[in-house]
């Protein structure tokens, strides 16, 4: 149920979409109310441009991103590498016979980089479909398998989880999978904007990671503009949905505080 109403919820309260919505409803009240209708659509039309060109995105990001530390190899041996999903297209990969990636791909390049700098380290991606309906879904995990040769990285050796479709499934079923132990030290590759979340959900399972950031889309202290409001508005987007995720993670008790921290 938590799964279905977070994809619902979502596309009603994204703010690009929620902005759009009350534009609209503001030029259905003009024909009736025109001064109140006039004045709502303007107000979301100015949110939209300023939510799109301005710095908002950045400054919403910025808290998120920067909550966990670059990873710093201090030589100390590495048990596991955990590599969270949300990075692979699974459609488009399907249909194109070929590994398609978004714009957290650099998760994938985190996989394969990390699988070559330790050879002995168990790989473990964590990637089911995230799809509302089963009936046909491709997991990530499944792409992964196909075409993990094209990161370098011989699909025998990940240990794969294709039945996980959210964070909390991610920590769950992944400390399922591997039974960690104490003193092991495994790394945890997710987008940074989502490592608050993701480390608060495997110390909710009681598996002990490291953070291992990537997929930044903010300078260190930068303000960024953006060249469309396209641009700024997914990134806003990203960034909103991640606050309410945080908050409702929180409410639902899998993570332990509302913004873990290191």
């Amino acid at each position: 149920m938590f799964f279905v109403l977070s994809k619902v919820l979502w596309f009603v309260t994204a703010p690009s979409n929620l902005l759009l919505l009350l534009v609209l409803a503001g030029a259905g009240l003009g024909l009736r109310w025109r001064r109140l209708g006039v004045g709502l659509s303007a107000a979301a039309g100015l949110v939209l441009l300023a939510g799109g060109v301005s710095p908002l995105a950045s400054l919403v990001f910025g808290p998120l991103e920067n909550r966990f530390p670059v990873f710093r190899d201090d030589g100390a041996p590495v048990t596991g590498i955990v590599v969270l999903g949300g990075a692979v297209e699974t459609g488009l990969s399907a249909a194109r016979g070929q590994l398609v990636v978004n714009d957290a791909g650099e998760r994938m390049i985190a996989l394969g980089d990390l699988a070559r700098l330790y050879p002995a380290a168990i790989l473990v991606f964590a990637g089911g479909s995230g799809r509302l309906t089963g009936d046909g879904a491709v997991s990530e995990s499944a792409i992964l398998r196909r075409h993990a040769a094209t990161l370098g990285v011989p699909p025998e050796r990940i240990t794969y989880d294709e039945r996980s479709r959210n964070t909390h499934e991610n920590a769950a079923f992944s400390a399922a999978l591997v039974k960690p132990k104490p003193g092991e030290r495994w790394l945890l590759v997710t987008s940074a904007w989502h490592m608050p979340r993701a480390m608060g959900c495997f110390r909710r399972a009681g598996f002990t990671v490291t953070a291992y950031p990537v997929d930044y889309r903010t300078g260190p202290g930068a303000v960024a503009l953006h060249a469309t409001a396209g641009d700024g508005l997914f990134e806003l987007d990203v960034a909103v949905r991640e606050w309410l995720g945080l908050v409702a993670y929180r409410a639902s008790g899998y993570t332990e505080s509302l913004f873990p921290g290191p």
